[in-house]
């Protein structure tokens, strides 16, 4: 068959890494990313970007730590190289703090992360209402920065990008051999998946230079997390609400709670408010579907519903993903060579 078409629906960072990784994996696909949304207009661009994994019930543990290390080991391997300062990419060490100790004072990904260790006495005396905390220093990515370096990679790889709505997978059947699905919370209606709801995130990006290093209490709730220009201070999670509206008290609320964390930031200036609606499910949809109409066959690969957590996995899905559509473009070629009676 001649080159295989690919198409993938959505911008965000699952959309942009998962069609580089295509690219990369199968450089006889012609690749096209498709969306009507763009940076600096995705969930993605709200994210905070730290590498500090969320956990997804209904995915066995050892396949998050693997997405996890790869995602890790992509983005260390940037943030030593050239062009890291373009990519948005840096180091930051700090703290994640609990009033009470954890089940659990080693997560699974204790030892992806730096310098892993439980908090001294003397650390602790920073957080008077805490009495139990980890440092380590992990990755963070500032985001519209990482999506743009995204785009430029995929431009130089010969990836299209098209500003598209795409309304049904299905009306890409007669165009594209395969199509990957990473629309995020477009999901919901473009698969009709009910398992996908939004969980709505506000946060402040605030200019407080003199805040090095990340804080994040251990519920997940409050965090303070410095990038190369701004801080960014978090947040809320509030299932089901679809409203992108910023809302003055949650602002307010979201600035005490970090300024009781960090009291030094009453100082920042120059408050920006942003809110996205991350794309959340049990676990993040990762499979094959074969859709057929008339006889017609559309082979398809999602890769959505990654709530919280996309930054911190989005590499090592998107490796997965790409090896599914691997798995797809060879069953298309085996059809293809089989002498038709």
């Amino acid at each position: 068959m001649a080159a295989p078409k690919v198409a993938v629906v959505g911008a965000g960072v699952i959309g942009l890494s998962t069609a580089l990784c295509i690219a990369e994996t199968c450089p006889s696909c012609s690749v096209t990313v498709l969306s009507d949304q763009f940076s600096p207009n995705t969930t993605s661009d709200v994210a905070a970007g730290m590498l500090i994994p969320h956990t997804y019930p209904g995915t066995p543990i050892h396949m998050q730590k693997q997405w996890f290390k790869e995602t890790f080991n992509y983005l260390f391997a940037i943030s030593n190289s050239t062009e890291a300062s373009e990519a948005g990419i840096h180091l930051v060490s700090g703290w994640q703090v609990f009033k009470n100790t954890p089940k659990e004072e080693l997560p699974f990904w204790s030892d992806v992360v730096l310098g892993f260790r439980s908090m001294s006495e003397a650390e602790l005396q920073k957080f008077p209402q805490h009495q139990f905390g980890q440092a380590f220093t992990t990755l963070k990515c500032d985001c519209p920065p990482y999506l743009l370096w995204l785009e430029k990679r995929l431009k130089a790889t010969g990836i299209q990008i098209c500003t598209r709505k795409v309304a049904d997978l299905w009306e890409l059947h007669s165009e594209y051999n395969v199509v990957v699905n990473c629309a995020g919370i477009g999901a919901q209606q473009l698969v009709g998946d009910e398992k996908l709801f939004p969980v709505r995130g506000q946060v402040l990006k605030v200019h407080a230079p003199w805040v090095k290093n990340f804080i994040r209490d251990g519920d997940g709730l409050t965090y303070i997390y410095p990038g190369i220009h701004r801080v960014t201070l978090g947040g809320t999670r509030e299932k089901e609400n679809w409203s992108l509206s910023p809302d003055p008290g949650t602002t307010k609320d979201i600035f005490h709670r970090c300024c009781s964390l960090e009291p030094s930031l009453w100082g920042a200036q120059d408050i920006e408010v942003k809110v996205g609606l991350r794309p959340s499910r049990q676990s993040v949809r990762l499979e094959r579907e074969v859709l057929s109409q008339g006889g017609v066959k559309l082979p398809v690969v999602h890769n959505y519903g990654h709530g919280a957590g996309g930054f911190s996995v989005h590499r090592g899905t998107a490796k997965e993903a790409a090896r599914l559509v691997g798995e797809c473009i060879a069953a298309l070629q085996g059809s293809s060579l089989r002498p038709r009676l």
